[in-house]
């Protein structure tokens, strides 16, 4: 077995090969990488106009300039996050635990994040506040969004009201760019009846690869949008590079991409090592399993995670509910199997992507993955924006479920920083 093992190391010369592939100056597809990042400026300069882009001033007087009416619901969540009217980490436990919350010894050190997708819509997050001011709730710590980039610019400064709050409640954030396998980019696809020509991946075809890059950087200069999406091998080893020469955008990747046993995360897990800068980082900081993984696959995965030290870099983050209709065989329910991981594997995130089954059973719309592609026009023209507004609140009570089933053990999580400080009592 030993002489077997030995069999798998990587010989330096293979190691100075790569090198010398992505460093020759005729390698034109790194060639036209680095001519996209240039037209940006150099690393420093793309990371300073992000910088200033991102600061909370320079994003309030933007939503001013256009006059849009989520500034003045930035300020009311301001005003409600300084006045402590959410719930503290240890009043939640009291309301779960009651007397023994104070006696309870929570595991800290393992801490899951608690995670909502998709919040499509910034007044959704004002309606989740106020339902969390009002019920002793929990806000997530962590949100996923997947709606169109150019239709939410022009939303009343949407992109721009979510980038503040996310700041004033201390949450971190994922945006999906337009770029992605579902926008034509195949042009031999299009819509459910050809879904079974998306079973080759979800992909970045040709020229998208650098398309995505492009609008990345974009939006990263003009919204400080640090964190996106990613659903391709050839997008990963893009935003790999990106992080490796300088520039400090990160990545999650998403369920699409399919990742579903302890081989696929080892390939991606050494990609990220590979172009890791000399601190440890790497732009992957979430790495979402695909459904079909069990507590096993993730268990095994925990080691080769940390040997390569990317514990505390890279998130686990792990399907808990699903929405009920377009993507999964319902009853859908990890919650259980949560609670057993989260006491030993480190910088999980538990994200609800739907209502627990029994709730979005009893809905008159339940919550369906395919409504994530409507325009607000058409979910507007079809009346669907109050149902959509509930599934969305109903994912938030699934998070808070999730929440106390962890706190019934002793178990800790990450919501809202700002908003559910842990020792106000």
């Amino acid at each position: 077995m030993t002489d077997l093992r030995d069999r798998l190391r990587i010989p330096r010369e293979n190691l100075e090969e790569i090198n010398r592939a992505i460093l020759d100056p005729k390698n034109e597809i790194v060639n036209e990488f680095l001519a996209i990042v240039s037209r940006y400026g150099t690393p420093e300069e793309i990371n300073r106009k992000a910088k200033e882009a991102r600061a909370l001033p320079n994003l309030l007087r933007r939503l001013e300039e256009i006059g849009s009416p989520y500034r003045e619901e930035i300020e009311w969540l301001a005003r409600m996050r300084d006045k402590g009217a959410f719930v503290s980490v240890s009043g939640f436990r009291r309301k779960v635990l009651g007397n023994r919350a104070d006696s309870t010894p929570f595991k800290d050190d393992y801490a899951v994040t608690l995670e909502i997708s998709a919040l499509q819509f910034f007044p959704w997050l004002i309606a989740e506040a106020k339902q969390a001011i009002e019920k002793g709730e929990l806000m997530p710590g962590r949100y996923i969004r997947v709606r169109s980039m150019k239709e939410q610019v022009a939303d009343n400064g949407d992109t721009l009201a979510v980038a503040a709050a996310m700041q004033i409640i201390g949450a971190s954030y994922v945006e999906t760019l337009d770029t992605k396998g579902t926008d034509g980019s195949n042009i031999h696809l299009g819509g459910p009846e050809t879904i079974t020509g998306y079973f080759g991946g979800v992909g970045e075809p040709n020229e998208h690869a650098l398309q995505w890059v492009d609008e990345f950087l974009g939006y990263y200069t003009t919204y400080g949008i640090k964190q996106v999406l990613n659903i391709n091998p050839g997008t990963v080893l893009l935003g790999y590079f990106l992080h490796k020469l300088g520039i400090d955008v990160e990545f999650k990747i998403s369920v699409y991409m399919g990742n579903d046993n302890p081989y696929a995360a080892l390939w991606t897990l050494i990609g990220a090592k590979l172009f890791a800068r000399e601190d440890g980082t790497t732009s992957l900081v979430g790495f979402n399993w695909s459904n079909s993984v069990d507590n096993a696959t993730i268990e095994a995965t925990a080691p080769i995670r940390k040997a390569l030290g990317f514990e505390d870099v890279v998130r686990f983050e792990h399907h808990i509910t699903e929405t009920y209709k377009s993507i999964v065989i319902q009853p859908y329910d990890r919650t259980e199997e949560l609670v057993e991981l989260a006491d030993h594997v480190k910088n999980i995130s538990a994200k609800h992507e739907g209502a627990g089954p029994e709730v979005d059973a009893t809905r008159e719309h339940p919550s369906d993955i395919l409504e994530y592609f409507l325009t607000k026009e058409e979910i507007e023209e079809r009346g669907l924006m109050p149902y959509l507004e509930q599934n969305y609140l109903d994912k938030h009570a699934a998070l808070n479920r999730t929440a106390a089933a962890l706190t019934e053990r002793g178990l800790s999580f990450i919501a809202a920083a700002n908003l559910h400080p842990p020792d106000r009592r």
